[in-house]
Formats: C-alpha cells, structure tokens, sequence
C-alpha cells in the first residue's frame, strides 16, 4: 500500500499504565530486532517493463467511488487514495518493509541541512516535474499546502496536521527548484509531509480545499491523469498524461468500478473485472477452481450442496455458483425408464422428473461456466499493512481496572488467534508482537513481553486480586435458595451486570432473563445434616443481542442462547457419576478436594460447540450445557459436613476455599483443572460480563470466528460475555467511537510514520470542559503521561536509531497498559487476471502505476 493510502485510512479511523518495572520495558524494547520478524514480500507478479503490452484498459474494483478526492479531508478513502498515488506527486513511496524511499520523478534530492538552532530540510526538484498545464512544481505549492493544513485557519476542513503545525517557514532556495522547509520544532518523520502534493489552485482557498477538490482536480502531475466520473455506471477513469516525464505508462486506460465486497464473486464471474480485494472464502473458490482446471475435472457439487470452497448455491445468494448435478445423475434415457417404472404412466411425475433433470442440466452449465471465469484468475497474497486488534475500553466498569484489562490479555492464545485467520489463506500465522510497527519494517520489536503470554493461572490471579471471584458471582444467590434470579422470578426488569454499557440489554424479550439477571444459586441449597450437595445449575453462558433476522421468521425479539437448566442437570449428575467411578478405580486417594470445574455454554477453540450455532434465526431457546459443574461452596460454621466428590481428573484440590475464605499468599489464584472453565466470577453478586461488540455484514466472517474463539478462551477465566453482532454502517460511528462497548475487534493501517501516526491513537484522553473525554483517536480510552512524552521525543529525535529505541519504549508501555492486543497482521488477497503484471497483493509498497499492464505475447 502507498504511503498515501496509509495515511489517508489512517486519519478517516479505519474500521492503555503498568505497574511493571521500568527495567523490564526497557529490556522489552531495546536493541534493533526489526530483522528478525521477516515481512512477507509483495505479490504482483513483477514483470520488466521490456515484458508489459502496451495499451490496454484494466478494471480495478474498489468498495465504492471517492467520496472526495481530497486525501487530507475526513471521509478520504482508499479510493481517494488510488487517485491520489496516480495523478498526483508523491515526493517519497514505500518499500516493501516500509521504507520511505526519494522519489526521483519528482526529487533530485531531500535532506537534513541544519539541525540547530533550527531544523532546516532543503528539496531539490526534477527539473522535467511540471503540472499538467505545464507550470513547474515549485514553493508555491508547498507553501499552499502548508498554509491548509498547519490548523490555523478553520476555514479549512482538514482530518489532520500532523507535522504541518511544526513548520515555522516554507521559501524558495538558491533557484526556482530549490524550497527549504525551517521548522519550528524538530519533526522526525519530516519524510512523511507533501505526500501528495497538490497544486497551490486546490490548497490556496477554503472554497477550492472544502468543496472543489471532492469532485475535480484541476492539475494533476502523475502518469495518468483523470478522465471521467460516472456515477451511474459506477466508474472512475484514468488516462494516460501526456505531459508525464517519466517512463509513459503501459496501460492507455486504469477504470476504477465501484464493486460492493458483496458483490465481487459476481464481479469475477462475469469477468467484469481484472483487479478486486477478496475475502477467504471467495479465494478459496478461485484457488479451487483452479485446481479443477489443472486437474481436468469440474469437481460439481450435488444439487443444492455448497460450492467449492464454501459457496451457497445457486438461488441461496446473489453471488452464489449454480450447483451442478450429483456425479452419480443418470442419463436421461435410464430416468426416463426408472419412472415408468416405478409410477407407470403418471404424466404429472414424468414432466416434474424431466423439468428437474432440465434444471441440473442449466445448473451444471452455469457452475461450470463459473468455474471456467473463476480459472482466468489467480489468488495473489501477502500480509497487509494494517493489523487486528482487541479493543479493551477502560473508560469505565470492569476494564477500567488495569488487572481486569490484564487479566484478558493473559487469557488469550494470540497465535491460536492468528491461525484461525492466517493459516487458511497460506500465510505465516504469527502474532503480532508490536502496535507501532509491522514484521520488516525498522522498528519492529517483539515488545508483547511487557504485558506477558497467555497464562491462566495469572489471569485468575489478576482478576482475584481485582476483587472478582466464584463467591462473588454466587453472593447473592445464596439468599434465594429455592427462588427463580433476576427477572423471571420477581417480574421486574433486569439490572444490567458492571461494566455492561447503558442500554445494552435493550430489546430481551418479555419473560426472558437479561444475561446479568440470574447469578448462580447457591450448591447448597437445600442441604441439611447428612444431606449431599446438589449441584444447582447457574445461568452463564454465550448471549448473542440484535442477531439479524430472516424476513419469513415471526419471531421480532432479541435472541438469546443459554443453557437448559434441566438438561443440565441431568448431565451434571450423569458425569458427576462417571467421575466418581473413574476416580474409585484410578485415585487411591478417596479424600478427594470437591470438583473445581466449571463447564460453560461456550465451547472451547477449535470444539464444534453447542448444539444450536450462535447464529441461528431461532426464538430463544435453552442449550444444555454438558458437563457443566459448579464448585461446592464449602459447608457453613455448625452444618454436617456433605460427602466430597470426586475430584476430576488434572483438578487442583482447593482450587477454591468456601465463601469468605482469604486468597491465597502471593496473590496466585489457583489454576483450574486443565482445559476446563472454573465457572462465573463476580463481585458482590455481579458476575464479570463485558459486551462485546461485532460487525455482522458480509467478509465479516473471519473476524466473527475470532471473536467467538475468544469468547471461549476468556470463559475458561471466568469472564462472561455478551456479544452485539451490529450492522456494519453503525459498527464504528455508533459503538467504537462512542465508546458504547466493552470489547471489540477493528483494525488499525500499519504506518512508516509511528511517532506521528501513533501518538492520536494511543494518547491519554484529557478531559473536555463539558465533562466527556477528547480521545483522538484512542477509542479504549486508556492512555498514560509516559507514553505521551515517549511519542513527543521520538517525533522530535533526528538520529534515526534513537528514534526507534523510543517508539519501542512506547510500544512496550501500551502493551503494559493493555488497552489494546495486537493479534495478527491480516491478510492481503487480491485475485488478479492471470495476464496482469505489476500488480495484486501490494503490502507496503507503493503501487508503480505507471509499470502496471498486461503480459506481452512471449515472442516464438
């Protein structure tokens, strides 16, 4: 990706303070480690200009037309940024590890010339760079484009100024190519300003910056420039430039077509475009069909099944391949025959027997004229400069608790996380180990140690030493033995659990428990002198709010996914015998400490799950959670000591003493029997819930699989969750931005610019005179003082190498902060004609449009 695109996703917002020993960060994030994480290079299938056609037009999809073709404004896109690199200057673009590398079409030099008592930075210009009304690119435009973006003046309607604001003078050097920048305050990342450029005619008014630069740009100074927008056809077009001085480029057109992500199977089936962003399941359908055709066979699904590599059939989804007859269909002579003679003359059967062969024979024509489209591509890939994260929002509740935010850290299996993405797709499934860089660039350091890997035992200790516990989540059941918790049983509304956001039970149904209104009731209810414990089942579970609907479905409620407390039951007594006769015939020991487990309605990673798929359109239906236990609160002072159970295998004796009992010395919670959840934890009756807040559009499909692996890894610590699935127009505006979640998954762009493109992201919000908070861009609200000044001093560090060793002391205090969890860089497919060269999976590097075409014939 261009360092233009970076930037410009950067600031439209794509979709943390440690008690640790400062000797420990810094360990954590000194030395230069950048080489050691490789980068996965580009995928483009690099061609010698020598090997590219000339002419040719290429369709290159985007999500949709720009919004504007300002970069610098608010609602700037990737498409912006696709314009931007092909018609404008880009005095510096990246490498393939994110280098900012001089650009010789429009620089004969850039350097540092004075340090002190000022930065100065002298640009020597090509003296061929001209706009393509044919004046020269000279200080005036720098001197426009400074002017727009410092922030002085609030007529301008910039997103950012980053780096601007530092400018103390922009003026002309020793000639008409010469501009020397003097700054005010060093500025580091200094390489990072006048990417793009823009003519002085966009960035010299208010009016031309606001509102004419959306539609039109009036000069443009790249290897093409623009054409023609069509709205209706959904088309953007770039032409050749004639006044262009470097090497022409290959292509005579470059049409950007607007083609919604829901719409790119058809898209590529209809062979209507040469270039398109895909998500795994559609290049798996493309991998796979490729296969077929090097093997020579179409590989058709039964009527109705899925296509090759996930696909609905034909009727299921817009997008979807036609299915094609069983392998075993038969001809049609011997149908014929097999009716006569099974329904003898029955006219009516026969013309339905031969309208559904009609329809196999069509729906194998158009899967495989599908799959012969589908051929034309190929799946390019690498990993893209933007990565995955956790959002942790310590603004208030639970997370607002350093240990609580720790806790579910140490809870996660990063790499399993990244596998559960990467793997499939072919890439290295790595976790990313730092939150300012990306494996290859410079300032990569692995700085995750600071904050620790995942470690059950330590989360239960952290969130033991934050006050929630199994008692806790049990304390008030105890006083309603023998009673219906929450709602059901009083018939008042449900009190949202600590933590949940305000409003976020909205819409439950009437007569269905909200998550937070059943804690467990006591496992002694009822026990008398003699009288065994009797394990009563507790209410936690996976809650799935605002699940979409199916038009035909009448149900209109809320959805909700629990566990069947009769069912559960019974498999508690069932197990609970199954372990006493395997611990009587393997344990000599019979005084066994009671069973410490505790099963959840959440299946473990990588298990199939319950019964009923979170996201099944059904009413609200109970799941019975099997095996699910619930730890014996031990006897109360004067009662007759219940009989003990057995332990289950790989448990801890003790692993939790009876209610009022003191922790433990060290602040070690005892860790659970292995793999198994140790059941709900609370405070004061609460039980620890966090909403967790997902998108439910179409590609969403991955980042929802790790979501619920994470919901099932921070059930084995006890902590509940709740997860919202909301459309993806409100995800960020409505829930992230706002702050209206607990935890949630969005990523941020990867940037060779951290000490400036960082520091919004992780700043400490500070408050604003009405009360709220200004967060920049730090959407967990979780910052501190330190990182902040780390930030300031690596902006304003000169020695590359010092600067480095600061933005890693930076990443290291994020991690201990834990407002955010970098968990994998993502992956980058891009399914690409096979004759188009010089282009697909780009990474960091900036796109060489003008290198960009077809194959040339091989020569005989």
């Amino acid at each position: 990706m261009s360092q233009v695109g970076v930037r410009a996703l950067r600031s439209a917002a794509l979709l943390t303070s440690g008690a640790l020993a400062v000797s420990v960060l810094a360990g954590c994030s000194s030395g230069d480690e950048g080489g050691r994480a490789r980068a996965v290079p580009a995928d483009i299938a690099a061609a010698a200009r020598a090997d590219v056609a000339d002419g040719g037009t290429l369709r290159w999809a985007v999500d949709a037309l720009p919004a504007t073709l300002n970069a610098f404004q608010a609602d700037a896109d990737a498409a912006t940024a696709r314009v931007a690199g092909a018609v404008l200057p880009a005095l510096f673009t990246l490498d393939e590890r994110g280098r900012p590398q001089p650009n010789p079409n429009y620089l004969e030099s850039a350097e540092i010339i004075e340090r002190e008592p000022r930065q100065v930075v002298r640009y020597r210009l090509n003296q061929q760079a001209v706009w393509s009304d044919g004046r020269e690119i000279g200080a005036a435009d720098f001197v426009a484009q400074w002017q727009a973006l410092r922030g002085r003046d609030s007529a301008y309607w910039t997103a950012r100024n980053a780096g601007y604001e530092r400018i103390e003078k922009i003026e002309r050097g020793a000639d008409d190519l010469e501009v020397r920048v003097t700054f005010a305050k060093r500025y580091a990342d200094w390489k990072s300003l006048f990417t793009p450029l823009y003519p002085k005619e966009v960035t010299g008014s208010p009016t031309a910056f606001n509102d004419g630069a959306r539609t039109r740009l009036p000069k443009s100074a790249g290897p093409f420039r623009m054409k023609a927008v069509d709205a209706k056809a959904g088309t953007l077009t770039l032409v050749r430039d004639p006044r262009w001085w470097g090497e022409p480029a290959k292509l005579e057109r470059l049409v950007l077509r607007a083609v919604p992500r829901a719409g790119r199977a058809k898209a590529l089936t209809t062979k209507a475009v040469d270039v398109a962003d895909v998500d795994a399941s559609l290049a798996a359908r493309v991998d796979r069909a490729v296969r077929e055709g090097k093997a020579g066979a179409p590989g058709s699904p039964a009527p109705g099944s899925a296509a090759p590599g996930g696909a609905a059939p034909s009727g299921a989804a817009p997008d979807g391949p036609a299915p094609a007859p069983a392998p075993d269909a038969k001809a049609p002579s011997d149908a014929l025959k097999s009716w006569a003679t099974a329904h003898g003359s029955d006219e009516a059967k026969a013309a339905a027997a031969r309208a559904a062969r009609l329809r196999d024979r069509q729906a194998a024509a158009a899967y495989e004229a599908e799959q012969q489209a589908l051929r034309g591509y190929v799946v390019r890939r690498t990993l893209e400069p933007a990565f995955t994260q956790l959002a942790l929002n310590g603004e208030s509740g639970p997370l607002a608790d350093e240990r609580v935010r720790r806790a579910v850290a140490r809870a996660l299996d990063r790499r399993e996380l990244a596998r559960t993405v990467l793997a499939p797709v072919g890439l290295p499934a790595e976790p990313l180990g730092s939150h300012l860089a990306l494996a290859g660039q410079d300032a990569y350091a692995d700085s995750s140690g600071a904050l620790g890997d995942q470690d059950t035992e330590e989360a239960l200790s952290l969130l033991a030493d934050a006050g929630f516990t199994p008692e806790g989540a049990r304390a008030s059941a105890a006083s309603k033995e023998g009673t219906k918790a929450g709602a059901e049983g009083s018939g008042a509304p449900s009190k949202a659990p600590s933590g949940t956001p305000s409003g976020s039970a909205a819409g439950t149904p009437a007569g269905a428990a909200s998550p937070a209104a059943a804690p467990a009731a006591s496992p002694r209810a009822g026990a008398g002198a003699g009288a065994t414990a009797v394990d009563v089942p507790s209410d936690e579970g996976l809650y799935i709010v605002g699940d979409p609907q199916p038009a035909d479905d009448p149900w209109t409620g809320t959805y909700v996914l629990a566990p069947a407390p009769a069912a559960a039951v019974h498999s508690r007594l069932v197990l609970g015998q199954a372990r006493a006769v395997t611990s009587a015939l393997t344990a000599p020991d019979t005084a066994a400490a009671p069973d410490t487990t505790a099963g959840r309605s959440a299946a473990p990673a990588g298990s199939a799950g319950p019964a009923q798929s979170a996201d099944d359109p059904k009413p609200p239906r109970a799941v019975g959670a099997a095996g699910d236990t619930e730890p014996d609160t031990g006897t109360a002072a004067g009662d007759t000591p219940a009989p003990q159970q057995p332990k289950a295998q790989g448990g801890a004796p003790g692993a939790y003493a009876p209610a009022g009992t003191a922790a433990p010395s060290g602040g070690k919670a005892p860790s659970p029997a292995a793999g198994a959840p140790v059941g709900p934890l609370g405070k004061d009756g609460q039980p620890l819930t966090l909403r967790f807040v997902l998108p439910s559009g179409p590609g969403s499909e991955s980042l929802r699989a790790v979501g619920e692996k994470i919901v099932a890894m921070l059930d084995r610590v006890g902590v509940r969750t709740e997860i919202s699935k909301v459309p993806d127009a409100s995800f960020f505006k409505d829930h992230i931005a706002s702050g209206d979640y607990d935890l949630a998954l969005y990523s941020w762009p990867g940037t060779a610019f951290p000490a400036t493109d960082g520091r919004p992201i992780y700043a400490k919000p500070e408050p604003a005179t009405d009360g709220s908070l200004l967060v920049e861009q730090n959407y967990t609200r979780v910052g501190t003082d330190h990182i902040d000044q780390l930030f300031e001093r690596a902006a304003a560090e000169l020695d590359e190498k010092a600067a480095r060793d600061l933005v890693r002391q930076a990443d290291a205090r994020i991690w201990a902060a834990a407002g955010s969890i970098p968990l994998f860089q993502r992956p980058e497919l891009v399914a690409v004609k096979k004759n188009v060269v010089n282009a697909g999976a780009f990474g960091f590097a900036t796109p060489r449009y003008e290198n960009i075409g077809f194959a040339a014939p091989k020569k005989k």
